[in-house]
């Protein structure tokens, strides 16, 4: 019998798994809360989910975020909005006839074993909002990690002006007010970029030293030009100090524009804009809070200011709300699975796209959907529980030692290791399988 296989998420990520899953010969089904494909990339999604505003663009440039089998048009500029993100998502599923394989307007409230589960013939309940009931015999979560906000509780008493970024949509809602944005990831950076042009004001806190890599240099993305430095034959000391250099000499040294010295390495962020808004000083950079009242922030250099609107880009905590703790359990920003996919104590349950990385994630998640699809069919062999669990933690630790100590880092990979422990694992994997 043709092996199920239920996909929760029609993002990018649920996408991409229900390609390779279909290729693999499984019958697929997608569960989407909404009513459109596309999950992050679709501006004022109708299933609340998306953090989209209206100037996004993406980080990474187009030739890096396509699926290697789909390639954007040529009418695409090099760094797509998510209106050309939302419609090349669209074009993939109806390429790949995925569309009909999508039920709308099905939120997912509990994903547990079937009754008659085993490890060696695993079966996984699915339950919806409307109270219809399926089982499968696999089930890949892609809802996305950037949906529930990690909300900045000592803002809250700055009093109604308080939002977080998740909620930031148009620009046009703040033209001529007093704004502060807090923190240095993308959208902080995007959004102080959107705004400081027509606020009276605009201070952006940075509660982290951030390394903002330019959109472009020589005339061409900033990708291109180092794409040779990631041949796997490059030691990852001189990348780290030749990128380093290259976004000092289009940026210069990051201390020049306001921010703190660095300590541990951190999650890099993307701009085109915002170094010049700095140097413009229509962005004013501050380190610190010190004191929040109703209207008024107190900065860790002793200076106070009011504001009519604080916008928190403090991030996202994972959400799973549909899986009982006897599943899964994660304190919202780190999650124990092998190689960021498997929970070593369950057969058939796998989670896809949920990382941070330094390259696009659709360049990541189709080589972890490979990777999935190769254990399905049996291909592919698991190690022991005990072994998922060393490696886990042996990469837990890796985090911990390289990155600073934030939420931000607790789901991160830096592609090129990642990569080649998903080609190691699945290597060793195919041993086991063929024993």
């Amino acid at each position: 019998m043709t092996k199920t296989v239920a996909i929760i998420g029609a993002g990018a990520s649920g996408l991409c798994g229900a390609r390779h899953m279909v290729a693999a010969g499984f019958d697929v089904t997608l569960y989407e809360i909404g009513s459109q494909i596309g999950g992050m990339w679709v501006y004022r999604n109708d299933n609340g989910r998306s953090s989209a505003y209206k100037t996004l663009h993406i980080n990474t440039a187009k030739n890096l975020t396509a699926f290697e089998d789909f390639p954007f048009d040529d009418t695409v500029p090099p760094f797509p909005n998510h209106r050309d993100m939302a419609h090349y998502l669209n074009a993939y599923a109806d390429h790949h006839d995925l569309r009909r394989r999508v039920r709308f307007h099905a939120r997912v409230t509990d994903l547990r074993p079937a009754a008659d589960y085993a490890a060696a013939s695993p079966k996984w309940q699915i339950e919806t909002a409307d109270g219809d009931a399926a089982t499968y015999d696999t089930v890949i979560v892609a809802t996305g990690h950037l949906t529930k906000p990690m909300e900045a509780e000592e803002l809250r008493a700055f009093g109604d002006g308080y939002r977080h970024s998740h909620d930031y949509k148009d620009p046009a809602d703040f033209a001529g007010k007093r704004i502060c944005v807090v923190g240095v990831g993308n959208s902080a950076l995007d959004i102080a970029s959107d705004l400081c042009t027509t606020a009276e004001s605009c201070v952006l806190v940075a509660r982290s030293t951030p390394l903002i890599i330019p959109k472009l240099m020589f005339g061409r993305p900033f990708w291109d030009v180092v794409r040779p430095l990631y041949a796997p034959w490059v030691p990852g000391w001189l990348r780290t100090r030749i990128v380093q250099a290259l976004v000092w000499i289009v940026h210069g040294r990051m201390s020049a524009l306001g921010f703190g010295p660095h300590q541990k390495k951190i999650h890099a962020a993307s701009n085109a804009n915002i170094v010049n808004h700095i140097r413009y000083r229509r962005v004013i950079v501050k380190q610190g809070i010190e004191d929040v009242a109703e209207g008024r922030l107190t900065f860790s250099d002793g200076t106070a200011q009011d504001f009519d609107h604080v916008i928190a880009a403090t991030g996202y905590q994972i959400e799973t709300d549909f899986l009982k703790p006897e599943v899964l359990t994660h304190d919202g920003y780190r999650m124990d699975l092998y190689m960021r996919i498997v929970p070593p104590d369950w057969r058939g349950l796998y989670f896809l796209g949920f990382f941070n990385s330094d390259t696009a994630l659709n360049w990541i998640a189709q080589d972890q959907a490979r990777w999935i699809a190769a254990h399905e069919t049996g291909a592919a062999a698991l190690p022991s529980t005990d072994d998922m669990h060393a490696e886990i933690a042996a990469r837990r630790n890796w985090v911990e030692t390289t990155f600073k100590n934030t939420p931000r880092h607790g789901i991160e990979v830096e592609h090129i290791p990642y990569f080649r422990d998903l080609r190691r694992t699945l290597e060793a994997a195919r041993k086991r399988a063929a024993v």
